[in-house]
């Protein structure tokens, strides 16, 4: 039995109807590399043979009596890969926008949560290739877990063993009702003494953060967004659009300016996001404020939990039209922000969801959609961006190259517009998704990120 860490928990609390809580990956594969050829039926047979053993991919919620404290994992003693990996065919003509609307439907349907939460569509008729579309609840995994996972169903060389997991868990025992009521009373009993000893620590980081901001070397705060068009309450109908960047260019732009490759990535999105919203008479006179999620994996003190994850604020620099300004405003920005970040626990998140309570939390979350409040209150912020690291050589999907890897987010009310990029062989793939209603055309912002970097480097090498 392993209990869900707060954090974990917090993302099953989230979910409504409008809000899911899943990540997805836009998959696209050359079957041609297949050892035998490619099958359905041999890929979904492969897939298995991979993650029956895996905890993460055989695994279910079962819920504590009287929600007294976070649900647990337990195994699914009858998991069936039928119902977990399933065969599409694109309606002619095949090509990307069918893929698009597909995708985008999918990525609007909840997960089962009576079995283990994942599931991925093997898409077929997309021109020669085929596309593997994920699905993977957010209590499961976060970018580095997520990217993780995935690995294990890949491999260096078409015909070789996959991955190995860097971090392997094993299958907890299965507990009755009466052991989960105990252990929910004892962490009730326990909660308020672990409250009190996180008080000392977080009026700290308060009064750093203070200081920090009269120095003006705080990061950006929230609550300080302008509001936009996708910036209110969401509803359920997703649209998803995917682009690719040259790495080398991202490099080149990287070294001619001195900055990051993620100071490039987030000065190309906040070009591209510019643009969208001039051309339709909406651009703010502010900048608008990303969410950028970052991975603690490597300074948390937590030994469980798939998400060991903290957030940093940045102003995207919407605001200023030169891109080599905006480049050198954000890299200065992201400075102060991981300097700030730096000094905040890394557990700082993960500790405080510990008291989220899961009837209660449920309750407010829609009453919170219901409310509308999310267009009644400043704006928390704009969007979420997440860099999430790849592998800088080929994989293999059992057997099948990996052309791209798109991954997507999830969206939020008040926020509902999420871009992920992840690098990979050479490129930085790029997933926008968004509800429908906010961004009916995602395609419009997407495609705005390849000529954002091309002139980006054009200014960097005048």
């Amino acid at each position: 039995m392993d209990r869900l860490s707060g954090l974990d928990a917090s993302f099953l609390y989230l979910e409504t109807p409008a809000q899911l809580m899943h990540v997805c990956g836009v998959i696209v594969l050359d079957p041609s590399t297949v050892p035998g050829g490619y099958s359905f039926a041999r890929m979904q047979a492969s897939i298995e043979d991979r993650v029956r053993d895996v905890p993460a991919f055989t695994r279910k919620l079962r819920r504590v009596p009287l929600d007294l404290d976070h649900p647990v994992w337990v195994r699914d003693r009858r998991f069936d890969i039928e119902r977990h990996v399933h065969r599409l065919a694109l309606p002619a003509p095949g090509g990307y926008r069918e893929l698009m609307d597909l995708t985008s439907h999918l990525a609007g349907l909840p997960l089962d949560r009576s079995r283990p939460l994942w599931e991925m569509w093997v898409i077929e008729g997309y021109g020669d290739r085929v596309v593997v579309f994920s699905k993977m609840h957010h209590a499961t995994v976060d970018g580095v877990s997520g990217a993780n996972l995935v690995s294990h169903l890949c491999s260096l060389e078409p015909d070789a063993e996959p991955l190995q997991l860097e971090e392997p868990e094993t299958f907890g025992g299965d507990p009755g009702q009466l052991a989960l009521l105990g252990r929910g009373v004892v962490s009730n009993l326990t909660r308020p003494l672990n409250a009190v000893r996180l008080l000392a620590p977080s009026a700290t980081m308060v009064t750093r953060t203070i200081g920090r901001a009269r120095a003006g070397t705080a990061m950006s705060a929230p609550l300080t967004a302008p509001r936009t068009s996708f910036n209110g309450t969401i509803t359920g109908r997703r649209t998803i659009a995917i682009a690719d960047l040259d790495l080398s260019d991202v490099r080149a732009v990287k070294r001619a300016t001195g900055t990051t490759v993620n100071d490039v990535v987030l000065a190309v999105a906040g070009g591209a996001l510019r643009g969208y919203l001039e051309d339709r008479g909406e651009l703010p006179d502010d900048s608008l404020l990303a969410t950028v999620p970052v991975s603690v994996h490597g300074s948390s003190r937590h030994a469980r939990g798939a998400n060991k994850v903290s957030a940093l604020f940045t102003r995207l620099g919407t605001d200023e039209e030169d891109p080599l300004e905006r480049l050198a405003e954000l890299a200065e920005r992201n400075r102060h922000a991981k300097e700030h970040h730096n000094a905040i626990s890394a557990d700082a998140l993960q500790d405080w969801a510990e008291f989220a309570a899961p009837r209660t939390f449920g309750l407010a979350v829609r009453a919170y959609a219901n409310l509308r409040l999310a267009e009644r209150h400043p704006v928390v912020h704009n969007l979420v961006i997440s860099n999430v690291p790849g592998p800088p050589v080929p994989l293999y999907f059992t057997g099948a190259r990996i052309e791209a890897l798109h991954p997507l987010g999830p969206v939020f009310h008040g926020a509902g517009l999420n871009i992920t990029v992840m690098s990979n062989d050479g490129k930085v793939h790029v997933g926008v998704i968004a509800c429908r209603e906010s961004m009916p055309d995602a395609d419009d912002l997407v495609r705005r990120f390849p000529l954002e970097l091309t002139r980006l480097k054009d200014a960097a090498h005048p």
